[in-house]
């Protein structure tokens, strides 16, 4: 089953139905930056929570998605602006409530402690949700490459090298961990270099699947980067 946004988009276009297993899997990868957001906007947990389930309920009832126009390439921007127009129409707790009950679309309970982060600071919504999709992208390409290193077998390594994905190593590091592994200090570099090479990959099949025009992805990649910097807007 392919997730990309451009199969997604196209779809839509041609009244196919056939995708919305596809958008199900974005909008169970990518909810938490939503969340992040209308928490930004003053809602309480429990409120976020039900105004999260009811946007995604009503996105995957494809309300919103018919005759969207090809030129919405970004899934990132489209959602962002799908959730401040539904929240310019004033959906409160008490609405939801009237909703009655149901099986959750999405799995909330963590949601407060995921993005804690965000509620320390004076990050506006739109920088809490481009913070958190950045992140949510490089967790989910983390979880790939981590799959990916399990299925080879390569699992012990993986664990003991994957710190090496976000910071450089202290001196002789790599001596000790080629002692654990009976191999040479320059074995555990050319291992870790493969790995942040590998990880990059993973980001960008990741940024990928959220665009319609592949060619943006170095694009989408430098913003999300810049939205994790300290003081950007």
């Amino acid at each position: 089953m392919t997730t990309h946004w451009s199969v997604i988009v196209a779809a839509s276009q041609s009244g196919d139905a056939s995708q919305d297993e596809a958008l199900a899997v974005l909008c169970r990868s990518y909810w938490l930056p939503v969340y992040a957001f209308i928490r930004q906007r003053g809602k309480k947990p429990e409120d976020a929570q039900d105004l999260t389930q009811e946007f995604f309920a009503r996105m995957l009832a494809k309300q919103w998605l018919a005759g969207i126009e090809p030129r919405v390439s970004r899934f990132r921007s489209f959602l962002r602006t799908a959730v401040s127009r539904f929240l310019a129409n004033e959906y409160d707790r008490e609405t939801a409530a009237k909703r009655g009950g149901g099986v959750p679309l999405l799995n909330l309970d963590d949601a407060e402690g995921l993005c804690r982060d965000a509620w320390t600071t004076q990050d506006s919504p739109e920088r809490a949700y481009d913070r958190r999709w950045a992140l949510t992208v490089l967790n989910q390409a983390f979880l790939r490459l981590r799959e990916e290193t399990e299925t080879s077998g390569k699992a012990r390594q993986f664990e003991r090298l994957q710190e090496f994905l976000s910071r450089e190593a202290e001196a002789n590091e790599y001596a000790a961990l080629g002692r654990e592994f009976g191999v040479s200090a320059g074995a555990i570099g050319v291992a870790v270099h493969r790995l942040r090479q590998r990880y990059r990959e993973w980001v960008r099949r990741e940024v990928s699947q959220t665009l319609s025009d592949p060619t943006l992805a170095d694009d989408e990649i430098r913003d999300l980067f810049a939205a994790l910097r300290p003081g950007s807007t």
